[in-house]
């Protein structure tokens, strides 16, 4: 089974022609691909799988994401 977890970019980087950003997990920060979504902004969400950003999604949508897999924790 595969898993892409939203987080928010907090910052947005290019490092040799190659676009990527930093993006907070609920705290964690973690440097994300975002070649495949090259439009993506500082306060866009994005679903994240593998370190590439592979689908902007809306904060609401996100915050359901976030709390289904804090519940799957418990």
């Amino acid at each position: 089974m595969c898993l892409a977890l939203p987080g928010r970019v907090i910052e947005v980087l290019e490092d040799d022609g190659l676009r990527t950003a930093q993006v907070d997990f609920g705290g964690v920060r973690k440097r994300v691909c975002l070649e495949i979504l090259p439009a993506t902004r500082v306060g866009d969400w994005v679903l994240v799988h593998a370190g590439f950003a592979l689908q902007r999604v809306d904060e609401t949508a996100a915050e359901e994401v976030l709390r289904w897999a804090g519940a799957a924790e418990e």
